[in-house]
């Protein structure tokens, strides 16, 4: 790990205005990501500036009836808060199925979006990434591709989002709440994340100093009959292959509201919004099931070594809607 100073923000303004400035700085909130990347030095910042403690770390009721959680807020926090869990269960799922407890102690529900993928080539310094070196090309579109995405990848670059959280946030239509240089502003989940296309080593739509500081859960009645499934090599302490975070309300046989996101499959959380269309106001049967994920999936252009997830993402998708007609 490179040498680096450390800074204690004294508040949001000051930190944003350091870190805006100085190209070198990145703001530090539970580290998790940041510190294992540091180590490795595929990232090296300079300096440090600790905004945890700046921003809140509660719940608050929102305009229309949604919920205001504080950037700042732990995984394990959030997933265990009696209103997440009654009102939105998808979310607390999906955080318990994220690392191990500790990490999860650690970690805040800011920095959760802002992971950066596990791609072993990004990871590797000693490998071409236009991720980690833009213009250096894609070691991964070559080599071992078992986790590589299948939609929205283009030549540049094929690495996944790793977030478990981020893809239960865009079902329900999160929305975050910054400041930066700007000033405030927000962002929805959903328009968060940048295509590879616009240029891979730039995440997200972020200015430089641009901080997280709530997200803002929308009032949705259906996401409390919701889930989240994660499919995974083994049942600890793995990234996804595949998951699904799915709401759904049938009425008489048929969908009326279905919120529908895709995880370990693309550079972001993938909102199946091609699927949710094509089971609005159809059976809730299983051949409809089926079809609204092929049709969902239709655009997927997989390498030859995660070919897999195509099949792997309609079958969990039919699995997950099927068991939720089942509780309706």
């Amino acid at each position: 790990m490179k040498p680096f100073a450390y800074q204690r923000a004294k508040d949001v303004e000051s930190a944003v205005a350091t870190v805006a400035v100085r190209p070198e700085a990145s703001f530090l909130g539970g580290g998790t990501n940041l510190v294992d990347l540091m180590k490795m030095e595929v990232l090296k910042p300079e300096l440090l500036v600790d905004v945890r403690h700046l921003v809140s770390r509660t719940i608050e009721p929102a305009h229309g009836g949604g919920l205001l959680i504080g950037a700042g807020m732990s995984n394990n926090e959030l997933a265990a808060d009696r209103r997440i869990r009654r009102r939105y269960p998808m979310l607390s799922q999906a955080l318990l199925s994220g690392a191990s407890y500790q990490l999860r102690n650690l970690a805040t529900v800011g920095g959760n979006f802002l992971q950066r993928t596990r791609c072993p080539y990004f990871r590797d310094v000693t490998m071409p990434c236009n991720k980690r070196e833009p213009g250096t090309g894609c070691a991964a579109r070559d080599g071992v591709q078992r986790d590589l995405a299948v939609l929205g990848a283009d030549a540049s670059c094929v690495a996944t989002h790793p977030s478990d959280m981020a893809v239960a946030m865009a079902a329900l239509d999160a929305v975050l709440h910054t400041v930066g240089p700007s000033g405030e502003r927000t962002i929805p989940v959903n328009e968060l994340y940048r295509s590879p296309a616009e240029g891979p080593q730039r995440d997200t739509v972020l200015e430089r100093g641009e901080l997280i500081t709530a997200v803002e859960l929308p009032a949705a009645p259906v996401a409390a009959h919701s889930r989240y499934r994660k499919v995974r090599d083994r049942a600890s302490y793995a990234f996804a292959l595949v998951s699904v975070a799915a709401a759904l309300e049938v009425r008489h046989g048929s969908v009326t509201q279905v919120r529908l996101a895709l995880g370990g499959v693309a550079h972001k959380p993938w909102r199946a919004t091609t699927a949710e269309r094509a089971l609005v106001g159809r059976p809730a049967t299983e051949a409809g099931f089926r079809a609204a994920a092929e049709a969902e999936l239709a655009a997927a252009r997989p390498l030859a070594g995660n070919a897999f997830k195509v099949p792997l993402a309609r079958n969990t998708i039919v699995s997950m809607l099927r068991d939720l007609t089942e509780g309706a």
